[in-house]
């Protein structure tokens, strides 16, 4: 989360000081024009700024994954800089309408504009002529924005309608570029705010394209087939394993994938729930939350295509305590039934203390994770909820005396994780030795 703050703080920051630099804040004529003017230049020119930021962050830039911690690190950064780019909007349509609309009242006096200097750029010619249907054009998109930034960040939305509205944001913000182009103070562009501006603008629009044609991710996917379908009813958890049919670049325990079984919903992230060995297969374990994961044991069938994207995150198990926790909370159990196969082939590691936390019982589940725990040579502790109350940090810290000196790695829950870590940082324990999965991508 620390990482995530920080990234917004900073695209924040070096917008405003850019534009502070191209700006003379100068308030000439009449005091609150001259001031609503500076407030439109300031909230547009970061409006634009965040959103193409969250543009290119909809690349899924493998590249940028050990600067925010991984790609789940990376959509709630791209989710934060749409919320600040929908507020700042905001901002941005109420000083150029308000004071529109208090003229038409009679609360406020427009103030005499002279005749405009000659303009004797050729491309700034025509874009003065085209302010109007800039404004118009940018007044509407504006509106689409609020719709479906709205539609987006509503969870009671199928995810396939959360799919869909980034198409839609896509276009919607290609609008607001033509805007943002056409409106930008002529005199930025030969500073660094309009460079920068450009740059940014132009990798949103890049990115933009491609979402629309639907290339995205396109050089990590690879097709597959499913070969094995296995059902827990006890925890509403349906195992998928795929044997890939083309080219997959490995993965690591922890890391997870864009899953597509029918095209129409758009691709999914899950976990992969199994170590590389590199014999093209993949292990899924699927919990029923939704209608769509619910509906996934009635649709799915042996054999059908199956299409995957990735691996993505950085939920990797390095570091340098001579000790690691885990805790798993329900279905984030998954991360760690790929590390537990991979320690099974290891002559010796760290010791490991695995919590895994559950309110749904079932017995073969279970027992599978205790196989794997004893040739992984992990200390397994299983807490069933209503039989054992909830797990939290004083009885982890009961269970593992040296827990001062471990890491700990966490995915589950986020209300879960949330508590956890603000429990062991009251007891001293380092931030950046607790590491937890973001895995909510909405």
């Amino acid at each position: 989360m620390k990482r995530i703050k920080l990234g917004l703080i900073f695209v924040l920051i070096l917008l405003s000081l850019l534009w502070w630099q191209a700006d003379p804040l100068l308030l000439q004529g009449d005091r609150f024009f001259a001031v609503r003017k500076l407030v439109v230049n300031y909230t547009g020119v970061l409006a634009m700024g965040v959103m193409s930021f969250a543009m290119v962050l909809a690349l899924r830039p493998v590249i940028l994954e050990p600067l925010l911690g991984g790609l789940d690190k990376g959509y709630r950064l791209h989710k934060w800089l749409g919320i600040s780019g929908l507020v700042l909007g905001v901002t941005h349509w109420l000083w150029g309408k308000g004071p529109k609309w208090a003229v038409g009242w009679g609360w406020l006096e427009r103030p005499q504009r002279g005749p405009r200097p000659e303009q004797t750029v050729e491309i700034f010619r025509f874009f003065q002529e085209q302010r109007g249907l800039a404004e118009t054009i940018g007044e509407w998109a504006f509106y689409a924005f609020v719709i479906a930034a709205a539609i987006a960040l509503t969870k009671r939305f199928p995810y396939r309608r959360f799919f869909q509205i980034h198409r839609v944001l896509a276009v919607v913000y290609l609008a607001l570029v033509v805007h943002s182009v056409i409106l930008l103070p002529f005199s930025y562009w030969g500073t660094a705010v309009g460079v920068v501006m450009g740059v940014l603008m132009a990798a949103g629009s890049y990115a933009a394209v491609k979402s629309l044609r639907g290339q995205i991710g396109r050089s990590h996917r690879a097709a597959a087939e499913i070969e094995t379908l296995v059902r827990h009813p006890g925890n509403q958890v349906l195992e998928v394993g795929l044997r890939l049919k083309s080219p997959w670049r490995g993965h690591d325990a922890g890391q997870f994938a864009f899953v597509t079984f029918d095209r129409r919903e758009g691709p999914h992230p899950f976990t992969i729930s199994s170590a590389w060995k590199g014999d093209g297969r993949l292990v899924f374990m699927i919990k029923a939350l939704g209608d769509y994961t619910k509906s996934l044991p009635e649709t799915l069938s042996v054999g059908s295509p199956v299409e995957v994207e990735g691996p993505y995150g950085r939920f990797d198990f390095s570091g340098d305590q001579a000790h690691q926790i885990w805790v798993a909370g329900g279905i984030g159990i998954t991360p760690f039934i790929a590390r537990l196969q991979g320690l099974a082939g290891e002559p010796s590691h760290p010791p490991v203390d695995l919590f895994y936390s559950t309110s749904a019982l079932d017995e073969n589940f279970i027992a599978s994770i205790r196989e794997l725990a004893e040739r992984a040579r992990v200390r397994l502790h299983v807490l069933i909820a209503d039989r054992d109350g909830r797990l939290d940090a004083d009885g982890i810290c009961r269970r593992v005396p040296d827990w001062q000196a471990a890491g700990l790695w966490f995915c589950g829950p986020a209300g879960f994780g949330q508590a956890l870590r603000r429990a062991f940082s009251a007891k001293g324990f380092a931030e950046e030795r607790f590491h937890q999965e973001l895995f909510e991508m909405r």
